[in-house]
């Protein structure tokens, strides 16, 4: 059975507030590997040499072997300047890279000519995202989404952005919405868990991580989360269990320490408000031990 929020208004608002500058840098580690590509043949020994090193440029880019990919796409491009594939290859690559003005240019050189061309909306959209031009982001996410409602990737950016701004309530209505269409994509029910933590609701988002961080594919930022929760909830041991597997012992030590201040400052601040203690983030009754990945739910 998953339990129900139970944090009071004025708590929850305070959690929200402390968890705020860690939002950001949670949500845009789970949307950096957003890339959606046009699938290329898989026989790339019986195509010309042209379409040859397409492939290997994409298959280089979803490696993240950037380098190889920049090349390979650049080389495309001295052949056939206006190519699309090319030069939203090279697009991606850059956007990986870290180079966002870049890839910008290349993502609207594209929509100028194909403005229906779902992966140069959705460079736009990430772009837009990364450098923080929140409103214009969700006005491309959302367009995006309108166009190609099918695409997981473009809900996964929308409610990025909508918890980026604060807007939780519409980023979980986004990540159910999309749920419905794809219950496999596991990075939906990642983002719905932190999403729910990040609003306040941390019982509720550790039990929708918990069903996403024991899976053989999730991806470690849903384990970092869940880690988040449990710390958050006063389950130190749980939370240190679940971050050694990732990261150096000192490292996981560090995040319990921060996780610990986060508890502090909402148990003083519902102190110095007069607020009563509960059974959410800032309670007195930690999460058992034995409520790990493995046990399903948080009892």
């Amino acid at each position: 059975m998953k339990l129900n929020p139970s944090l009071p208004k004025l708590a929850r608002a305070t959690l929200v507030a402390l968890l705020a500058p860690l939002a950001a840098a949670l949500l845009e580690t789970g949307c950096a590997s957003n890339h959606f590509v046009t699938p290329q043949p898989a026989a790339a020994t019986h195509l010309p040499d042209a379409q040859a090193d397409m492939h290997v440029a994409e298959s280089a880019l979803e490696a993240g072997d950037t380098q190889l990919a920049m090349s390979l796409f650049e080389k495309a491009l001295k052949t056939d300047p206006q190519s699309k594939a090319a030069q939203l290859g090279l697009g991606d690559a850059m956007y990986q890279s870290g180079d966002l003005a870049r890839a910008g240019v290349l993502y609207a050189r594209v929509a100028a000519a194909a403005p229906d061309d779902a992966r140069a909306m959705l460079g736009l959209a990430r772009v837009a995202l990364r450098q923080r031009r929140l409103d214009e982001a969700e006005r491309r996410y959302r367009e995006l989404l309108a166009a190609h409602p099918e695409h997981a990737v473009a809900a996964e950016g929308l409610g990025t952005t909508l918890d980026l701004e604060g807007k939780h309530v519409q980023a979980q209505a986004v990540y159910r919405a999309a749920l419905q269409r794809h219950p496999e994509v596991v990075g939906l029910n990642a983002d719905l868990g932190l999403s729910l933590i990040l609003s306040g609701d941390v019982r509720a988002g550790a039990n929708v991580l918990l069903d996403v961080a024991g899976l053989p594919d999730a991806p470690p930022q849903a384990r970092h989360d869940l880690a988040l929760a449990y710390g958050l909830l006063g389950n130190s041991e749980a939370a240190r269990r679940i971050l050694v597997t990732d990261m150096p012992a000192d490292s996981a030590d560090d995040n319990l320490r921060f996780y610990q201040q986060l508890r502090e400052r909402l148990a003083t601040t519902k102190r110095d408000t007069g607020g009563a203690g509960d059974a959410g983030a800032g309670g007195t009754q930690p999460v058992s031990a034995a409520s790990t990945i493995a046990g399903g739910v948080l009892r």
